[in-house]
């Protein structure tokens, strides 16, 4: 099971910092990663982390304000959001891969949690 936290109501420049606890597999032998969906969107790819943790890997679209980061022995993986701008409204998820590689594969992640919104206001 994964639960995602830490969503909330934000005005554009802010920082907010998600969470996600893991539960029914070994955590550190699966990359984790974060999704987000916008209405009328389709589900992107925001952030991976690879089962150690130093691997990581960026959307475009977040890169330089996003900081994915993991705690093996807490079960748990973060998203730092910085300098948050009104288009990263969405509800964000946390998902983790079936396979312990291919942290920076989409396709991978096939295990998903609860959502949690993120609100962006200009």
């Amino acid at each position: 099971q994964l639960q995602a936290y830490g969503g909330g109501l934000v005005q554009a420049g802010d920082s907010l910092r998600l969470a996600c606890t893991a539960s029914g597999r070994t955590f550190s032998n699966y990359p984790m990663g974060w999704f987000r969906q916008s209405p009328g969107k389709e589900r992107e790819f925001v952030a991976g982390i690879s089962r150690s943790g130093v691997s990581l890997y960026y959307a475009d679209s977040v890169k330089g304000r996003f900081t994915i980061s993991r705690d093996n022995g807490k079960n748990t993986v973060y998203l730092q959001m910085n300098s948050l701008e009104p288009e990263d409204t969405a509800v964000y998820y946390c998902a983790q891969g079936s396979s312990p590689y291919y942290y920076t594969q989409s396709r991978n992640y096939n295990y998903f949690g609860q959502g949690t919104l993120v609100t962006v206001s200009s």
